[in-house]
């Protein structure tokens, strides 16, 4: 095992990383907010609105992230094609950032939904009777309460999508791990890389979560 030639590749390795991360923040932001909308759905008292958000929940639950990846990649051209009518170009990054965050949408929709529903009826009773709306009601009292409880939940699952932008090796797109598997194969030494791609997708997953369980004491109530 040689791993001097890692040393040199540092700099592509690095750029593979950004789009890691690039992928990661824009998937958790996205996926946040779509979730948070879903959550709203199925807690909502209009029964069309919940068993569309639970139909949709239960779906991207129930089958696996590579396939959605793949379907993406594939559909996404076809979908703006039928919007615009033009032949939009759609690179692997965009097709990917679509995917994570319809993907992971679904499971922050249940750590969103169980965090307003841990929010006790009464603080909901208190808004309705200083006339708040039911917007202003969950944009005011409610979901500020709910996310100070479910952020670790929220960043552990962020940890999780973070081990998963692996798998855009499928549509070629060149994140950390297929920097690094692609500059191994070049050079001739694929285990020393891939060795090392596994070391450090350890040590930020592992540090993140000492930190995220940090963060969940110092949020106890």
């Amino acid at each position: 095992m040689d791993f001097s030639a890692i040393v040199p590749a540092l700099p592509g390795l690095a750029e593979g990383m950004l789009m890691t991360l690039k992928l990661m923040v824009m998937g958790v932001l996205g996926g946040v907010v779509l979730g948070t909308l879903l959550a709203m759905m199925r807690l909502s008292h209009n029964p069309l609105l919940a068993k569309l958000a639970g139909f949709y929940v239960n779906y991207f639950r129930s089958i696996p992230l590579l396939l959605v990846i793949t379907w993406f990649y594939f559909a996404v051209p076809f979908i703006l094609r039928a919007i615009t009518g033009e032949d939009t170009p759609v690179g692997a990054f965009t097709s990917c950032l679509v995917a994570f965050v319809m993907f992971e949408a679904a499971y922050y929709c249940e750590i969103v939904r169980a965090g307003i529903q841990s929010i006790s009826r009464g603080q909901m009773s208190a808004a309705q009777a200083l006339g708040m709306s039911y917007g202003q009601m969950m944009r005011l009292v409610i979901l500020p309460q709910a996310f100070r409880k479910m952020t670790p939940l929220l960043l552990q699952q962020s940890i999780i999508l973070f081990q998963d932008t692996s798998l855009v090796y499928t549509v070629g797109l060149m994140d950390f791990l297929n920097s690094a598997r692609s500059r191994g194969d070049i050079i001739g030494q694929p285990h020393e890389f891939l060795i090392f791609a596994g070391l450090v997708y350890f040590l930020v997953s592992f540090s993140a979560s000492l930190l995220v369980k940090q963060l969940q004491k110092r949020l106890a109530v």
